[in-house]
C-alpha cells in the first residue's frame, strides 16, 4: 500500500480556554527520522511530524502554551 502524500492534523485550542482546534496540512517531504519514519511538514516547514496510523508525534515544538506527544490525522486525497 502506498503512504499517503499528505494528512491533515488536528491541533488542539489552548487549553482551558475552550477555543476551536486548529487542522495542519502537512505533506510527506522525502526526509526520515533517525528511526526511519517518513517526516511531514507544513507548508513553511516550520511544523514536522511523524505518522503511524492516525496518529502524528510532532518532531518540532507546537506554537503555544502545552505539549502533546501525539495528535491525531487523517489521510488526505
Amino acid at each position: 500500500m502506498d503512504r499517503p502524500q499528505r494528512y491533515a492534523v488536528t491541533l488542539p485550542g489552548p487549553p482551558g480556554r475552550h477555543g476551536p482546534p486548529e487542522i495542519v496540512v502537512v505533506h510527506l517531504t522525502g526526509a526520515y527520522t533517525a528511526a526511519g519514519e517518513p517526516v511531514y511538514a507544513d507548508d513553511t516547514g516550520a511544523f514536522r511530524v511523524a505518522i503511524e496510523g492516525e496518529v502524528a508525534r510532532p518532531l518540532t515544538a507546537l506554537p503555544g502554551p502545552g505539549r502533546h506527544a501525539c495528535l491525531h490525522a487523517v489521510p488526505l486525497p
